[in-house]
């Protein structure tokens, strides 16, 4: 019980300093954001509200201001499930990056951060 609350605690920590700290959102000339919101469609990050990986990444979406559509794979049985079932396992940050008819399900926040930067930061 002790230590779901400790738990508990420090994960509304984290999204306290990930509130008080959130960086700026990247400008862009309209037309250059109606690229990068359509390019975002086919995004989807599965998450957990808490998990510092996924304040991470929540974070780097916001600083190239890439609208992303999120999914709570903790307390939505039904995300949770489409991660495992399609994704193939319970972990997250999970970024469904939909291109070409096809899906890929990246993992680990380094990878998926290195992934958007090199997409977006130029745009």
């Amino acid at each position: 019980m002790f230590v779901k609350a400790l738990r508990v605690g420090l994960g509304q920590l984290v999204i306290f300093v990930d509130f008080i700290t959130r960086p700026g959102k990247k400008k862009r000339p309209a037309a250059a954001q109606a690229q990068v919101d359509a390019a975002a469609k086919d995004l989807t990050l599965y998450q957990f509200n808490a998990c510092p990986f996924c304040v991470k990444t929540r974070r780097t979406l916001r600083r190239l201001n890439v609208p992303v559509a999120l999914k709570d794979a903790k307390n939505n049985e039904q995300d949770r499930q489409t991660l495992l079932e399609q994704g193939g396992r319970i972990k997250v940050p999970c970024l469904r990056i939909e291109e070409n008819g096809q899906t890929t399900w990246m993992y680990e926040s380094k990878v998926i951060i290195d992934y958007l930067d090199k997409r977006f930061a130029a745009a």
